[in-house]
């Protein structure tokens, strides 16, 4: 069965960047048996009767023990992911288990949200940009430290680092290298209330290590890096507006975020560099929360094909196998992760980079930008 659905459709253009067109598709319902190939440089996002032709319901029969309906569960997110989860939530209530569910959601800088959290804003389950921002909420014993026990180690979707540029990239952007030239302005969050800004100065640092350079060499280049950047939002949307606005030649965001504000009408081009970062999205259930059942029901849901098939829909990186196959997102060579040896996981990143006096600290002191 196919149907007629207009889509976007990422191609490389011919300065190298990604540009975003509109296509008409005859797109098959059945994603096991459509093996068409695609340009590895192209993303197809499928359109979206696929996730009601999978069907949700039945999607937990392990977990269909009955329990009373009406529920309202908190949802504590980072900023950018309010256009993929308000379509979960939708798809959730549908289903026999989140019949009678609803949801009151508040979206803000990672960082920041875990902090207000931790200090008391209610929440059932939280939805961060940043794992460290998660031990946030162990710490002040609110999530339990198993959460990245779970199954995908407590991932719900991911993403990768992009540059996303002005249209034509008239200043040449391609490369890390690029970003660190006489004039080229940036924009990036900022590192001490967002967990985007965070990846991406790690994975600067990491793409020099990888690039060969010593660690003082790429510190020394983080620094180059934030000597050019103009702004620093407080949250990766807000940088997205900023830029959007006419900041800056070049944003540092997420693929996520850059192909969410093109599914919304604007237009942002965009390059993945060779040496990219994958950026996991850690979701995590408030253990003392009186609707802790419910909220577990819904994150495991949210891990479940069709759920994972409507986050590729909306640009993140299905975590489930099942459903990322159904996709052909740009895989670069140079991928990193967070376990890299250069980096040594989330709890040596943030102890190096972020706390007060830690590196990003000192550089953000010594070019006059914002500090922890």
């Amino acid at each position: 069965m196919y149907l007629l659905t207009t889509l976007l459709v990422d191609k490389v253009g011919k300065a190298g960047f990604i540009e975003s067109e509109r296509e008409t598709l005859a797109m098959s319902f059945d994603f096991e048996k459509d093996h068409q190939s695609f340009d590895r440089a192209t993303l197809l996002r499928r359109g979206a009767a696929v996730g009601a032709s999978l069907g949700f319901a039945g999607l937990l029969p392990s977990l269909a023990t009955a329990r009373s309906a009406g529920t309202t569960l908190s949802l504590v997110a980072y900023s950018t992911p309010k256009a993929v989860m308000t379509a979960q939530e939708a798809g959730w209530e549908q289903t026999p288990q989140g019949s009678g569910d609803s949801f009151t959601n508040s979206f803000g800088p990672s960082t920041s949200q875990a902090q207000a959290v931790a200090a008391g804003l209610p929440a059932d389950l939280v939805f961060f940009s940043w794992p460290g921002d998660v031990a946030i909420d162990v710490a002040a014993g609110l999530v339990n430290s198993n959460w990245d026990e779970q199954s995908y180690h407590g991932i719900v979707a991911s993403t990768v680092l992009v540059f996303a540029l002005r249209d034509g990239n008239p200043k040449g952007i391609k490369s890390w290298a690029d970003l660190v030239k006489p004039g080229i302005q940036i924009v990036t969050p900022d590192p001490f209330s967002s967990g985007a800004a965070k990846w991406n100065v790690l994975g600067a640092y990491a793409a020099q290590r990888h690039l060969k350079q010593t660690d003082a060499e790429a510190i020394a280049y983080v620094k180059a890096l934030f000597k050019n950047v103009v702004a620093q939002p407080t949250s990766g949307s807000n940088a997205t507006a900023t830029f959007l606005a006419g900041e800056g030649d070049v944003l540092l965001t997420f693929e996520a975020e850059s192909i969410t504000a093109n599914q919304a009408g604007s237009n942002i081009q965009y390059i993945i560099p060779k040496q990219t970062m994958l950026v996991q999205l850690p979701i995590a259930v408030i253990q003392n929360s009186p609707n802790k059942y419910p909220a577990n029901l819904f994150i495991q849901y949210l891990k479940q094909t069709p759920a994972q098939v409507v986050f590729g829909q909306k640009g993140f990186r299905p975590v489930n196998p099942a459903a990322a196959k159904q996709f052909r997102f740009p895989v670069r060579p140079g991928e990193i992760t967070i376990n890299d040896p250069v980096l040594g996981g989330y709890a040596a990143a943030q102890a190096r980079w972020f706390v007060s006096g830690g590196l990003m600290d000192q550089i953000e002191s010594a070019v006059g930008g914002p500090t922890a």
